[in-house]
């Protein structure tokens, strides 16, 4: 089989082309004919080996685990014989948790990952994003209790997670304002946004209005800037945990009634995963969540794929498609 293999951390020059052997599901494993993939800032992050603090989870020197890639979309060759959940044929989507694998034609998981069937009105190019964004996004939104009625504002409200927070977050009756760059202003409201800011143009700390959660999805803001445009009781979330935002949340926890609050969504359990998977088809089949899909790249051009994440420019999702000589 077509995979993508990287023996060292560096620029996408290191995402290389290789035929390697198919897998053979063990017992308790489903094979998956792999038809989606994507590509996010961090994948990105675990090609570079950076920042560093992750290399205690990828490898030190090198990744331990050659093929990169978490999430995908694709069906079920063949089941292991002790395997209950799935039958051959299935259309799936879900994610590895331990975020390898998936930048190859088939992929060999234990049915008790994070996999559910694929949503029968999304393409295998439109599930795979779901298991990027969506799932990362939910966890944060539960963890800051988000509630109908309460004021979001949404920091990067454009890229893979921001557009599924925006939609997650019209869904449990939140008041969203989404701040975005001028071109993507439009594609934010479309989405459900209430308001929408643009960082090129205003400053949102500036404008005297007040929310119960600003959730910062790029890092691109701190919680020392946001905590006056923070209500009482107010809550800052971020997706990444860079040191001053550590000091910050140990000493919030402890003082104070505005809070800033991180979460590590990669590190919660594959179960827990799988039910928002459910969740998230329920959802996308009653029309309330969908993708949004900024470039398609093949498996072969995944190193130009990873050259425009790099930007920090993508708009929602940049998704690797995967051929094979039939495709239903």
């Amino acid at each position: 089989m077509k995979a993508i293999v990287r023996t060292k951390y560096g620029p996408p020059e290191v995402l290389q082309l290789k035929e390697l052997e198919k897998p053979t599901p063990k017992d308790n494993e489903v094979l998956i004919k792999m038809y989606a993939t994507v590509v996010g800032p961090g994948e990105c992050a675990a090609r570079k080996g950076a920042p560093f603090y992750i290399r205690f989870f990828t490898g030190l020197i090198r990744p331990k685990k050659t093929i990169p890639g978490a999430e995908l979309a694709g069906e079920i060759e063949s089941v292991g014989k002790d395997v209950k959940r799935f039958k051959e044929g299935d259309q799936v989507f879900g994610s590895t948790v331990t975020g390898v694998g998936t930048y190859a034609e088939y992929i060999s998981l234990p049915e008790e990952r994070a996999l559910a069937i694929k949503p029968a009105n999304m393409t295998y190019e439109e599930a795979a994003p779901v298991c990027d964004g969506a799932l990362t996004a939910l966890p944060f939104l539960r963890k800051a209790k988000l509630q109908s009625g309460q004021k979001i504002l949404i920091y990067g409200a454009s890229g893979a997670i921001g557009t599924a927070a925006v939609q997650l977050a019209k869904y449990f009756g939140a008041e969203v304002t989404g701040v975005c760059s001028t071109t993507n202003l439009e594609m934010v409201k479309s989405l459900g946004a209430d308001k929408v800011i643009d960082y090129t143009k205003e400053d949102f700390t500036k404008t005297g209005q007040t929310y119960d959660i600003i959730f910062d999805v790029v890092t691109k803001t701190s919680f020392s800037r946001c905590k006056s445009s923070l209500k009482q009781k107010g809550i800052y979330i971020t997706t990444s945990l860079p040191l001053p935002l550590l000091v910050q949340w140990l000493w919030t926890s402890k003082i104070g009634s505005k809070k800033a609050m991180f979460g590590s969504t990669g590190l919660r359990p594959s179960s827990e995963k799988t039910k928002d998977l459910i969740f998230f088809k329920e959802l996308i089949e009653a029309g309330k969540l969908k993708s949004i899909i900024d470039r398609r790249y093949p498996l072969e051009q995944i190193a130009e794929a990873h050259r425009y994440v790099d930007k920090g420019h993508k708009k929602g999702n940049v998704v690797i498609t995967v051929e094979h000589n039939s495709k239903p």
